[in-house]
C-alpha cells in the first residue's frame, strides 16, 4: 500500500536529474521562483547518460557549444568533450541554481494518475535502493518528464547463436565493468554506431588488437576535438558573448550540413567518402567498410574527434570487418563468409532500447491511458495527459538545442495559467488529422520501438520538428493559447 508523503502539493515534479531535468529546474528557478518543485532521480547521482555509461573514451558526438545549455556558457577548450568534463559542467549548473536540495536520489516514478477534481497528479514512487520500502505518493500540479527515451536498465543485445559457447568475456557498453582488464587482449567490438567508433580507438592503447565487426557501415566523419574559432571568439569577446556566437555558428553549420546531405545526397556521399580516403590512405579499401546502403543523414552521422578511429585503423592497432555473424564459438566469432575472428573479449555495442518516461504508466481518474493513442503537441505535451510536459531533443542535431526551447515554452505556459487562474491544460488534436510515427528516423533503436510510442501529427503544431530555426517560431515564439490548448479551472468540468 502506497503511503502519501507529508510534503505539500508541488507545482512541478521533475522526473530525471540529467541534462533535461536540470534545464527545466533552471528555468523554473530563474523565471518562476515562486513555484515549488522537486526532482526525482532513480540513480545515486545526477548526470543521466553521462554518469551511467562508463566505457572507455565516452564522449559527446555533438559539440558542447550547442549541446551545452543556452544559459550556461561552455568554457572548456574541448568542443567534442569527454564525459567527465560534461559531468563537471552539469554539476556546476546544479550548484549555480542551488538545486542540490531539490533532488531526491534513489527514487523511481512508476505510475501517475491524474485526479480531475484536484487538478493534480498522484505519482507513485518507489525506492531503487530498498526493495522492501513501501511506495510513496507525491502530488503535483505538473509532471515534467526529463527522462530522455532510453531504457537505462538494459541495452539492446541480439540473440547471437552460440553465445553460451564463448569462453571469454562478453560485455555490453551500458553495463561496462569498471575493473575490466583488456590489457594484451584481443577485442571484437560488434557494432558501427557512435559507441563502437568511440570504443575502438580508445581501447587500442592497452588491447593487443581491436576489431570492429559491423553488419552495416555507417557514415563516419572527423571533427577537431577543439573548435579553434569558438575558442578564439570566447577569448576575444568574453565567455558569454563568445559562447553565444559560437553556438549560433555551430547551429548554422549543423543545419547546413544536414540540408546539404538531404538535398544533395550523392554529392554528400562523395565528400564523406573522399574525406575517409584521405584519412585512411590510398591503400585502405573503402568498400565495403565505408559504403553505407543509405544516404547521409538518413541515420545520424558518426563523429570521430581528431580522426582518432582512422588513425587507429591506419597504424594497424585496429581493423574493421563487414560481415554477418553465423555464431559465436569457444574462441571468437564465426562469420557467414566462413572467416573466424579470434577474441578474448566481445563487446556488444549493438545499441540501446527505447523506453518512454522510464517505463511510467499513466491513468486519468483511475482509467489507464494508452500512450500509443496520444499525439505530441509541439514536441512538449501529449494529448490525453493534462499538465504533462516532456523533453525530447533533436535526433539530427544537439539534443539540448530543443530542450532549452521546450523548457522556455513550459515556463511561459505556467505563467499564462497563473495570470488567468487556470489549473489545468491539455492539448486536444483534430481526430481527423493524419498521424505518423513519433520519431521519423531510420536508426534501429528507433524502428524497433515505434509501435509502442505515441504519435505525431502531419501538420504543425503536432509535428515533431527537427529544425532549430522552425522551432524558434513554433516553440520559442509559439503561442501558449492556441485553439488546440484547452485550459480549465478546477471548478469547471474536465475536458475529455
Amino acid at each position: 500500500m502506497a503511503t502519501e508523503t507529508p510534503t505539500d502539493l508541488l507545482d512541478v515534479l521533475i522526473i530525471g536529474a540529467g541534462i533535461s531535468g536540470i534545464g527545466a529546474a533552471h528555468y523554473l528557478t530563474t523565471e518562476l521562483p515562486e513555484k515549488t518543485f522537486a526532482i526525482l532521480e532513480s540513480r545515486h547521482t545526477a548526470g543521466g547518460t553521462w554518469d551511467l555509461f562508463k566505457y572507455p573514451g565516452i564522449r559527446s558526438d555533438s559539440d558542447l557549444h550547442t549541446f551545452g545549455f543556452e544559459f550556461k556558457p561552455w568554457t572548456d577548450k574541448q568542443a567534442i568533450a569527454d564525459a567527465p568534463r560534461i559531468l563537471d559542467y552539469l554539476h556546476e549548473a546544479i550548484d549555480d541554481d542551488q538545486l542540490a536540495d531539490k533532488i531526491t536520489y534513489h527514487r523511481r516514478a512508476v505510475s501517475a494518475d491524474w485526479h480531475t477534481d484536484e487538478a493534480a497528479w498522484h505519482v507513485t514512487v518507489r525506492r531503487t535502493d530498498d526493495d522492501a520500502a513501501e511506495p510513496e505518493i507525491i502530488k503535483a500540479r505538473w509532471i515534467f518528464a526529463g527522462t530522455g527515451y532510453y531504457d537505462y536498465e538494459q541495452g539492446f543485445s541480439p540473440d547471437f547463436p552460440g553465445r553460451e559457447r564463448f569462453t571469454g568475456q562478453i560485455v555490453h557498453p551500458q553495463h561496462w565493468p569498471e575493473d575490466l582488464d583488456y590489457r594484451g587482449k584481443r577485442v571484437v567490438v560488434i557494432g558501427s554506431g557512435a559507441t563502437a567508433v568511440t570504443l575502438v580507438p580508445s581501447m587500442t592503447d592497452q588491447a593487443e588488437h581491436v576489431t570492429m565487426l559491423q553488419r552495416t557501415p555507417t557514415y563516419v566523419i572527423p571533427l577537431p576535438r577543439e573548435d579553434a574559432i569558438a575558442n578564439a571568439m570566447k577569448k576575444v569577446l568574453g565567455p558569454r558573448r563568445g559562447y553565444r556566437l559560437s553556438r549560433e555558428k555551430n547551429i548554422l553549420q549543423q543545419r547546413v550540413v544536414f540540408e546539404l546531405c538531404q538535398r544533395f545526397p550523392r554529392l554528400a556521399r562523395r565528400v564523406i567518402r573522399g574525406t575517409n580516403k584521405a584519412m585512411l590512405g590510398k591503400d585502405f579499401p573503402l568498400d565495403p567498410h565505408f559504403n553505407p546502403p543509405y544516404n547521409p543523414w538518413d541515420q545520424r552521422l558518426c563523429v570521430v574527434p581528431n580522426g582518432d578511429m582512422f588513425t587507429a585503423l591506419r597504424r594497424g592497432a585496429a581493423s574493421i570487418v563487414t560481415d554477418r555473424i553465423a555464431s559465436f564459438t569457444e574462441t571468437g566469432i564465426l562469420l557467414e563468409s566462413g572467416a573466424e575472428l579470434a577474441a578474448d573479449i566481445i563487446v556488444t555495442a549493438t545499441g540501446l532500447n527505447l523506453q518512454m518516461f522510464g517505463g511510467m504508466t499513466f491513468a486519468r481518474d483511475g482509467v489507464d491511458v494508452d500512450l500509443t493513442d496520444s499525439v505530441s503537441y509541439r514536441g512538449m505535451m501529449l494529448s490525453g495527459l493534462p499538465n504533462f510536459a516532456m523533453a525530447i531533443g533533436y535526433t539530427n542535431s544537439s539534443w539540448t538545442l530543443k530542450v532549452d526551447m521546450l523548457c522556455q515554452y513550459f515556463v511561459r505556459m505556467l505563467a499564462h495559467m497563473d495570470r488567468n487562474g487556470y489549473t489545468s491544460v491539455e492539448a486536444v488534436p483534430d481526430p481527423a488529422m493524419e498521424l505518423r510515427p513519433l520519431l521519423d528516423f531510420g536508426a534501429g533503436y528507433v524502428q524497433r520501438a515505434l509501435d509502442g510510442l505515441p504519435k505525431q501529427g502531419a501538420v504543425d503544431p503536432w509535428k515533431m520538428s527537427m529544425s532549430v530555426y522552425a522551432d524558434v517560431r513554433l516553440i520559442r515564439r509559439g503561442p501558449v493559447d492556441d485553439e488546440f490548448l484547452h485550459y480549465a479551472r478546477i471548478s469547471e468540468p474536465s475536458l475529455v
